[in-house]
C-alpha cells in the first residue's frame, strides 16, 4: 500500500470511529411513506378525503432505492424499473386494470397475481398519482404535454395549458409533427387532411361524450385532440358534425401517449424535493402497432 493510500485509509477509518464514538447513527433510508408525504406537501392543493391517489403495493415503510414516474405501471414498466434499481413507482394510471383499483372480482386471476407477486418479491411500492396531479396548478399532465409537443408559444392561457392557436398549418402536417414529438405509431384522425389548423382544444386521457360534444360544437375549436373516446359516442358525433359541413377535425392520440408528457414533467418536479435517491421517468410503451410494422 502506498503512503498516500495508507494515509487516506487511516483518515477515513478515524472519521468513521469518531462518528460512532459521538453516537451518530447512519441516516435512515427514505421510505415510500415519506415520499408520499412530500408529494402531498408540494402538490399545492388540499389532499382529498376520497381519492384514487393511494399506495397500492408495498407499504409506507418500504425503503426507497430509486423512484420512477410513469404514465401506466404495466408489468413491462415495473420490470424495467426494477432493472434500473428503482423500486418506487409513481404512476398516473392504475396498475390494476380499473381506475378505482378495485380487484375483488379478479383477485384470483393469474395475471394479476403474477404482477402482485413480482412487486412483492422485488419490494416495489406503487403509488397511484392521478387526481392531485390533475388538480396541480397548472394541471401537471397538461403542462407536461404542452412541453413535450413544443407548444409553449401557442398556448392561450399559461395557467391552463389546454387551448392553443396555430397559424393554419394543414391538418396532415400538424398530425405528422405530433407523431414525431410523441413517437407515436397509431394516431387516428377524422377530418380533411388539408384543413388549416388554427384553434386547438386538448382533452388528454379519456374524453367523455358530454365534453366531446361541448368541445367539438364550440365555434372556438377547429381541432379537438384527445387520448381516447368511445367510438359510438364522441367519435360518431364528430363524424356527423363533419358530414353536416363543419370544417373541423378530431385527433385521437391514444390514452398512454396523450398523458405521458405529464409524467415526464412529474419526474422533473419530484427531483426538486427528493434528493436522497435517483428520480427518473420510465416510459409506458404505446400498446398498439400499426400496419407500417408489417413486413
Amino acid at each position: 500500500m502506498s503512503e498516500f493510500s495508507r494515509r487516506t485509509f487511516v483518515a477515513a477509518s478515524g472519521a468513521l470511529v469518531s462518528g460512532l464514538a459521538l453516537g451518530q447513527a447512519p441516516a435512515a433510508p427514505l421510505t415510500a411513506g415519506e415520499v408520499i408525504d412530500r408529494i402531498k406537501k408540494q402538490v399545492g392543493v388540499p389532499w382529498r378525503p376520497t381519492t384514487v391517489d393511494n399506495l397500492l403495493t408495498g407499504s409506507p415503510e418500504t425503503p426507497v432505492r430509486g423512484i420512477a414516474t410513469t404514465m401506466m405501471a404495466t408489468l413491462d414498466v415495473v420490470e424495467r424499473c426494477v432493472a434500473e434499481g428503482k423500486n418506487m413507482i409513481v404512476t398516473h394510471e392504475t396498475p390494476f386494470y380499473l381506475h378505482q383499483d378495485h380487484i375483488d372480482d379478479i383477485k384470483d386471476d393469474a395475471t394479476l397475481k403474477y404482477k402482485q407477486d413480482y412487486c412483492q418479491k422485488h419490494d416495489v411500492a406503487i403509488f397511484h398519482f392521478h387526481d392531485h396531479w390533475h388538480a396541480h396548478k397548472p394541471d401537471g399532465i397538461a403542462q407536461g404535454m404542452m412541453e413535450q409537443l413544443g407548444w409553449q408559444k401557442n398556448v392561450v392561457e399559461a395557467e391552463n395549458p389546454k387551448r392553443f392557436v396555430f397559424d393554419g398549418v394543414p391538418l396532415a402536417t400538424f398530425v405528422r409533427q405530433m407523431q414525431v414529438h410523441l413517437k407515436a405509431n397509431t394516431i387516428r384522425v377524422l377530418g380533411d387532411p388539408a384543413l388549416p389548423v388554427r384553434r386547438v382544444q386538448t382533452s388528454w386521457g379519456y374524453l367523455s361524450r358530454e365534453n366531446g360534444i361541448k368541445f367539438f360544437a364550440s365555434p372556438d375549436v377547429d381541432v379537438l385532440v384527445c387520448g381516447e373516446t368511445r367510438e359510438w359516442e364522441a367519435v360518431e358525433y364528430c363524424q356527423d358534425a363533419i358530414q353536416a359541413g363543419n370544417k373541423k377535425a378530431l385527433i385521437v392520440v391514444g390514452h398512454v401517449l396523450s398523458e405521458q408528457g405529464g409524467m415526464i414533467w412529474c419526474a422533473e418536479w419530484m427531483r426538486g424535493f427528493v434528493k436522497e435517491v435517483p428520480v427518473g421517468f420510465v416510459a409506458a410503451r404505446e400498446p398498439f402497432w400499426g400496419t407500417t410494422h408489417c413486413a
